[in-house]
């Protein structure tokens, strides 16, 4: 298996450094090629803009059409080139980052934002009355697994269902279904740990335990079952769920997961 962890957190010396350094022993030792693209480390220009699409940005700057003319014309920047090399090379994607402000940090955001380019990521396939494009379930990644190691401050019933940040599986929705599953990557379910601020080094042997026990279980866990867009379950083109295919009470964003 080949592994592309991409890591966001600015002290090396961090929780989500620690976990990152054991997944990279972890799978190595298992005899599994594992690169890292440690975003503070390679100093990662977390802002879009014209230099990005070198004499392919247009003036106004279309961010969408210059990067799929760029990306085309093979005029991307080399750093950015990089990362999608890497994304096209692994089979599985770890993403070790902590929840700051309910989502990513703005760093891997950044990383998205230049890397995810138009006729990359998105806008590819084709477009008609029974097809929209090649997303949910297809695109240039499908084929791939990612997973989200995340770490967040607060207590586990704070993201439950009642609980006052709301149910975890929403809050990372986004990132699931419409940053990773959208290219076609499968998405597996994410590694959380909770109440980090207040955990001890004592606590970390158990963290360490289950997350290496994760890690080599990886290639036999069970993705999310998103819906696929292509495949029955939309009308095209409205992309409205069809009446009666999601489970008795089901709605919001769990309306878009099978089972």
């Amino acid at each position: 298996m080949k592994t592309l962890i991409v890591y966001a957190h600015p002290e090396p010396k961090s929780l989500n450094g620690s976990l990152k350094d054991l997944a990279v022993s972890t799978l190595e030792t298992a005899g599994h090629e594992v690169r890292v693209s440690d975003l503070y480390a390679m100093n990662w220009k977390a802002v879009v803009d014209a230099a990005d699409y070198g004499p392919d940005a247009s003036s106004p700057l279309k961010v969408a059409l210059d990067s799929g003319r760029a990306f085309d014309a093979e005029t991307l920047t080399p750093d950015v080139l990089a990362e999608q090399q890497k994304l096209l090379w692994a089979d599985t994607i770890i993403f070790q980052f902590p929840l700051w402000w309910y989502t990513m940090p703005a760093i891997l955001k950044g990383w998205v934002d230049r890397v995810f380019t138009y006729h990359f990521a998105y806008g590819v396939g084709e477009h008609s009355d029974t097809k929209y494009g090649e997303r949910f379930g297809e695109g240039t990644l499908a084929g791939r697994k990612a997973l989200l190691s995340v770490t967040a401050g607060g207590p586990e019933s704070h993201y439950a269902a009642r609980g006052i940040n709301g149910p975890i599986e929403d809050l990372l929705f986004p990132i699931h279904h419409g940053i990773l599953y959208y290219p076609g990557i499968e998405v597996l379910p994410p590694f959380v740990l909770y109440s980090t601020d207040r955990m001890t080094g004592e606590d970390y042997a158990d963290v360490a335990k289950a997350w290496e026990q994760r890690l080599l279980t990886l290639e036999s866990t069970e993705p999310i079952a998103f819906r696929r867009q292509n495949f029955g379950d939309y009308e095209i083109p409205s992309l409205h769920l069809k009446e009666g295919l999601e489970l008795a009470g089901r709605t919001g964003f769990g309306l878009h997961v099978r089972g």
